[in-house]
């Protein structure tokens, strides 16, 4: 975001020098006008400036600026200047939509005081803005996996480089990354969308009936089949079969599965006829499927078998960056589903869920939205609020990964990227327990 510009408004030139240089001392940036109609011309609804304007001006008055630029952004802040002790009509402006307001005299330290408040919440009026306008126009695959992180633009790369290709695909990721949504865009993205998208929970069925899912049986085959069904592998013919959880599936059934997959074809409980398939078997997993294999937990044959499209949606501390996006996205939707409106969530607050781990990812950041939304502690963390030197720890060690990241684990590139000596972010690295490999 730009730095916002402070226009401060001001005809006695010895108060508007004055005035001008306190800012300018206080890191500002300002432009001075002696009259409001300039001023006036320059503003847009999403102008990153704040306004700073004595009331009584030559020609237009500073109430009437406020009118004029109330009409043009209704957000934006608008200090103004009052003298001869005129409060009540301060007041009435404050309740008009000013943001606040200074009596003559006013200290340097009280006009930096209130133009610091202005331009934080300025600076967060038009990040929020623009995240929302950013959600509002995102199309394609960029409206359905969000993140601006080069981790998720190289995932959404590789999903509509491999949708259309008839290969099975495997995907790695921890609870609440959101792998079905992976699954949903590979569908979607392809030829294949035409068609069912049939998701099953390895681990949500019973064994005495995962057989049934899926694969279906014929009339009478077992007590109760009093009809023929079809089974979830057969539903998915010219579609897309999506397995989640296929590290918790039964053994007995990971020999029938690997059957279906190299012969493309089902054959029903109680039925002799194989019938042919045109079938993407999309799996999912939390577990690293080659350990499983190593630990006899997991069929080797069928993991190299799913093992050809490999797919990681990396966990939500590995791109934090994004959790500003995704948390607006979910209170947007949450603010719909309540019937609430959506709330601003305050840069501090803002920094605080990016310090967050958020174990549960995804998923559990949309409940922290969600119950922002409804007024609780978007926070899940139930321990007393971090110190000053934690929040900074956090923010510090957040930077750092971050920098190791995009330069692949050389700590080098780091260093020049975070103007750090080398050996300044070796100690740093120690302190916080990170290693350059784990970022290769």
């Amino acid at each position: 975001m730009d730095k916002i510009q402070v226009l401060l408004v001001e005809d006695d030139p010895t108060v508007r020098a004055g005035s001008e240089q306190a800012l300018e001392l206080a890191d500002f940036t300002v432009s001075s006008f002696e009259c409001a109609e300039p001023v006036a011309e320059l503003l847009h609804p999403n102008s990153p400036v704040v306004l700073v304007s004595d009331v009584r001006l030559p020609g237009m008055s500073g109430l009437e600026l406020l009118e004029a630029a109330r009409a043009i952004d209704p957000e934006l802040p608008v200090i103004l200047v009052t003298g001869h002790g005129d409060i009540a009509m301060a007041v009435q402006a404050m309740h008009d939509g000013a943001y606040d307001f200074l009596e003559k005299p006013y200290s340097s330290e009280q006009l930096a005081d209130v133009v610091r408040r202005a331009t934080d919440k300025r600076r967060l009026q038009l990040e929020v803005r623009a995240l929302r306008q950013k959600l509002e126009h995102s199309e394609g695959i960029e409206a359905l996996l969000l993140g601006n992180t080069p981790a998720m633009q190289a995932l959404r790369k590789v999903i509509l480089d491999v949708a259309g290709q008839p290969a099975d695909v495997l995907i790695y990721g921890e609870t609440g990354t959101g792998k079905e949504l992976v699954a949903r865009c590979l569908h979607q993205f392809s030829e294949r969308s035409k068609h069912h998208y049939v998701p099953l929970n390895c681990g949500a069925i019973p064994e005495t009936i995962f057989e049934s899912e899926l694969f279906g049986h014929e009339q009478g085959a077992f007590t109760g089949a009093a009809k023929r069904q079809v089974g979830k592998i057969e539903h998915a013919d010219h579609g897309t079969l999506f397995l989640d959880e296929i590290e918790s599936l039964p053994l007995a059934m990971q020999v029938k599965l690997l059957r279906v997959l190299q012969e493309r074809s089902v054959q029903r409980l109680g039925s002799n006829t194989a019938l042919p398939l045109d079938i993407r078997v999309i799996a999912a997993s939390k577990e690293d499927l080659k350990d499983f294999s190593d630990q006899g937990k997991f069929r080797s044959d069928l993991y190299y078998r799913l093992n050809l499209i490999v797919l990681h949606i990396p966990p939500l501390r590995e791109r934090r960056e994004d959790i500003p996006l995704l948390f607006e996205h979910f209170m947007l939707d949450a603010a719909a589903r309540y019937k609430r409106p959506c709330p601003v969530v305050p840069a501090a607050q803002m920094q605080q869920l990016m310090a967050q781990d958020w174990p549960g990812n995804v998923r559990e950041l949309r409940n922290a939205a969600d119950r922002f939304v409804l007024g609780l502690s978007a926070s899940t963390e139930s321990a007393a609020p971090a110190s000053l030197a934690d929040q900074v720890g956090a923010f510090e060690r957040m930077l750092i990964e971050q920098a190791l990241r995009a330069a692949g684990g050389n700590v080098a590139t780091a260093c020049t990227a975070l103007s750090l000596p080398k050996q300044t972010l070796y100690h740093k690295m120690q302190k916080y327990g990170l290693a350059a490999e784990d970022y290769r």
